[in-house]
């Protein structure tokens, strides 16, 4: 710990964010950091995963007021929508699959197109192919033979659990919930790998991934602050996690 906070003062980082068991966490609670969302049964469904954060300056902090309104509008907005049950199949024009290294070079520029800033390398279809080959499995909506939507599920096998995350939908295709379809399929092959609690990371501010987790039965876990750089700008983030023991 001592290590990561020389770290966070030599590379002036504002904000420090650890996932970390529930065991660990009086250990941090101690060292200055605080308890930002948390998810049950993250490890093996044997013990919670806190969310935790150490905040170097009182500006990455704050949330100006709108803002703060805004992401529990989302929020509200999203938990609302648990109960609806849209069951529609995905309709005849699309088709979804598993991403396959030869897909790449279609995935990677949709990403360069749908996100002007990410948090991880996603551009790269070397990095693309290397994660395949090891925890991620990637999945696309087609439009014919057109990548038209993506998203990834990150797994970690030893604790069972996966991250569904990298959701992107070119513009021309928003608006015919390609998502929660991507959604969906996702978590169907899941248990194949043995993976008991899903769950994401998603734009505080975007009603569409709030919105879908939520339909799809996911809980909320609470908001990372000012956590993320992506699409240009640093947002805040919600957990959203579920379960896929019945």
């Amino acid at each position: 710990m001592q290590h990561i906070d020389n770290l966070a003062v030599e590379q002036q980082y504002s904000k420090i964010f650890a996932k970390i068991p529930f065991s660990a966490s009086e250990a941090f609670l101690q060292a200055g950091y605080e308890k930002e969302a948390e998810i049950p049964g993250f490890y093996k469904q044997k013990m919670d995963a806190w969310f935790m954060s150490r905040f170097y300056t009182t500006d990455r902090k704050r949330l100006e007021q709108e803002t703060s309104i805004r992401i529990n509008q989302v929020r509200r907005t999203a938990i609302e929508k648990t109960m609806s049950d849209e069951r529609a199949q995905l309709p005849d024009l699309f088709s979804i699959r598993e991403l396959l290294p030869s897909d790449t070079g279609a995935l990677t520029e949709l990403y360069k197109f749908v996100f002007p800033s990410y948090p991880f390398p996603i551009y790269d279809p070397d990095y693309i192919k290397s994660t395949m080959q090891t925890h991620v499995r990637y999945y696309g909506v087609f439009a014919g033979e057109r990548l038209v939507a993506a998203s990834s599920a990150e797994m970690d096998i030893e604790n069972a659990n996966a991250e569904m995350t990298d959701f992107a939908t070119h513009p021309e295709y928003r608006g015919e919930g390609l998502a929660l379809y991507l959604l969906r399929a996702m978590e169907a092959r899941m248990p194949r790998f043995e993976i008991s609690t899903v769950y994401t990371i998603a734009r505080a501010l975007s009603y569409g991934m709030n919105i879908t987790f939520a339909k799809q039965r996911y809980h909320f876990g609470g908001t990372l602050v000012n956590n993320t750089q992506i699409s240009g700008g640093l947002e805040s983030m919600n957990i959203w996690h579920k379960s896929l023991i019945s």
